[in-house]
């Protein structure tokens, strides 16, 4: 019987030694094809992503590709105004703690042929720059009692809940930018401003996206250096005596039928 029975336990533990190494091995097995799965999965996303992703990239330089044939490279060279534009009617942020009638003025404003500018000074004193400048416009900003909604690079967009507050920062703005200049002795920094106002804070219609993108077209229509007004905004500040404006001028804009009288802000002469 000891025999027997030690033989009998020889074969239970060979048994269980062959059970636990099965299980070792099973897990492995598992282990690996699991891996193997995760594996498959990461190819076909990645190829989709490839896939996808190349679709988009064709459509892009296509895109970019037919503008130029059509209108020329500047037309490819977005500007922070339109892409500022162009978010603003995406999100349409609410701007009804801006104004309490409803009413409210927007200011656009970017730096002109920044990406020239960007090139010819180099990235590192570029960055410089726009910092530099984001922290004038903003505290500028401020002072008159303005909200930026959004600034971009070069670019901001502004609200007011009056004209004035917003002709009188973009003279500040300028203003600002000539006395750093001559300070400093380098290159003036040329921006373009444009300023517009109307019912910009309603929902469930289109005037929120044609008033800003009216805003956004006057600020087109500017060159460096320049203030640029819409009618509405020369009209409300005829009382003010020392804001002056030219006779204007009829422009067509990008989007909007007929022509529309535009004002340039007449500034002070710098005085030596």
């Amino acid at each position: 019987m000891g025999d027997a029975l030690r033989i009998a336990l020889y074969i239970l533990a060979g048994v269980a030694a062959i059970e636990a190494g099965a299980l070792v091995v099973l897990r492995r097995l598992l282990v690996r094809s699991r891996q193997e799965a995760e594996e498959l999965k990461q190819r076909a996303d990645a190829r989709s992503w490839l896939l996808s992703g190349g679709r988009e990239a064709v459509k892009t330089v296509w895109n970019t590709a037919n503008l130029m044939r059509k209108e020329g490279f500047g037309a490819a060279v977005r500007s922070s105004i339109e892409d500022l534009a162009d978010w603003a009617e995406v999100e349409r942020p609410d701007l009804a703690r801006v104004t309490p009638d409803g009413r409210v003025v927007i200011l656009f404003s970017d730096i002109e042929e920044s990406t020239a500018l960007n090139e010819r000074i180099g990235d590192r004193a570029w960055v410089k720059l726009i910092s530099s400048h984001d922290k004038l416009v903003q505290g500028l900003v401020q002072r008159r009692s303005g909200h930026v909604v959004k600034s971009q690079g070069d670019g901001f967009m502004i609200a007011f809940s009056r004209a004035e507050q917003a002709v009188r920062c973009g003279i500040d703005v300028q203003a600002a930018l000539h006395q750093d200049a001559k300070r400093k002795r380098h290159e003036e920094i040329r921006v373009r401003i444009g300023i517009h106002m109307g019912r910009s804070v309603r929902r469930g219609d289109d005037l929120f996206g044609r008033n800003v993108a009216m805003a956004a077209r006057v600020a087109a229509a500017a060159v460096g250096g320049q203030i640029l007004v819409s009618e509405p905004v020369r009209n409300a500040l005829r009382n003010c005596d020392d804001i002056a404006f030219d006779d204007g001028r009829e422009v067509e804009l990008k989007g909007f039928s007929g022509s529309y009288r535009l004002f340039t802000v007449q500034t002070e002469p710098d005085l030596d």
